[in-house]
């Protein structure tokens, strides 16, 4: 997954960027989702893809790139919340000389640069108003102004965009433009968390400590003590796939041994700072962790809901967050199992 982010001035051959990422996995959730990448890349319109951190947005917009028609035209990344609102206009639509003061030159923007590619906007929920106003020109019409320009530039750029924020809800408190939204949602294409795709953990964590001991220039590649994995499979990873480098890369430096028997999820965890960080999970979730009795004081709703909670837990980390075994385990049908696992996704572990 992703383990760069793109320079501000110059964009990577979409073959050097692809290669230079990890899309690993076999899971049921990867294979559907490489699927859906595969499906939508050759089709010219716009995409919108949805995850939470880590989960690999940009690579998989590079896929949808590559695997395009525009493949041998530039791919163009902006991280929309990297840059002050009063730049993303000049960024996006570039500037001319004088426009405003600090502007000695004319500055060509990131539609222009990626005329007949694909321009790529991270995090596009954090685009200002204003900027969406013009962006929302440019896609209808495939023209814009440069700032302080009023002639009209005209483009032909395929817009790939990713947020881990609730768009709806944006347009309902005025943050986001209605209008954008259906402009930019031909397809919408969900990344899966890591804790949805378990039985690929064994397989990324493997890679990145081969990865990491040949960047040490060690001889041998260190291999995780079946213990170690099984911590790696039942952790959450809210950070996904950018956290679990980061863990597995650390274990490798840490040791010395051929086999990792220690792995630290947080590299914070001796310092506590007021005990603002979160606990990490160390073992399987255990149903025991709240006895019955403890149920037996709480209102009925609450004991009901915090039953479902505990059983959907047990459920998925008994079968490494497999949905279907999981469905399996508590006697569902998958699609009652979704329904269920939707109602309480923000409690899942």
């Amino acid at each position: 997954m992703p383990q760069h982010r793109m320079s501000t001035q110059n964009s990577l051959p979409p073959e050097s960027l692809y290669r230079t990422h990890e899309a690993l996995g076999q899971s049921e959730a990867f294979l559907d989702l490489q699927e859906k990448l595969s499906r939508v890349a050759p089709v010219d319109r716009p995409v919108l893809l949805l995850g939470e951190r880590g989960t690999g947005k940009e690579l998989a917009a590079a896929r949808i790139h590559f695997l395009s028609g525009r493949w041998k035209g530039p791919y163009i990344a902006l991280n929309c919340s990297a840059l002050a609102p009063t730049l993303m206009e000049s960024e996006l639509f570039g500037h001319e000389k004088g426009a405003f003061t600090g502007a000695d030159r004319r500055r060509t923007g990131r539609f222009e640069t990626a005329h007949r590619g694909t321009l790529f906007l991270d995090e596009i929920g954090n685009m200002p108003l204003e900027v969406q106003e013009k962006t929302l020109r440019l896609v209808e019409y495939g023209s814009f102004e440069r700032v302080g320009s009023s002639r009209s530039i005209e483009v032909d750029v395929r817009i790939v965009a990713a947020t881990n924020s609730d768009l709806i809800q944006q347009t309902k408190e005025g943050y986001f433009k209605a209008d954008l939204l259906d402009r930019l949602t031909f397809e919408v294409v969900f990344l899966p968390p890591l804790r949805e795709r378990a039985e690929d953990i064994p397989l990324l964590a493997n890679h990145f400590a081969s990865r990491m001991a040949f960047e040490m220039e060690r001889q041998d590649t260190p291999v995780f003590a079946p213990e170690t994995m099984t911590l790696l499979e039942n952790y959450p990873w809210p950070g996904n796939i950018r956290e679990l480098k980061n863990v597995v890369e650390r274990a490798v430096y840490r040791t010395d041994d051929t086999v990792i028997r220690k792995i630290t999820f947080s590299p914070f965890e001796k310092f506590h700072m007021g005990g603002a960080l979160p606990a990490t999970l160390d073992a399987p979730v255990d149903p025991k962790d709240h006895p019955m009795d403890k149920l037996l004081k709480m209102p009925l709703q609450d004991a009901v809901r915090e039953l479902k909670v505990r059983m959907l837990n047990h459920a998925l980390s008994k079968a490494r967050h497999n949905q279907r075994k999981a469905a399996d385990t508590l006697g569902l049908t998958y699609h009652q199992f979704r329904g269920l696992y939707r109602s309480f996704k923000n409690d899942i572990r």
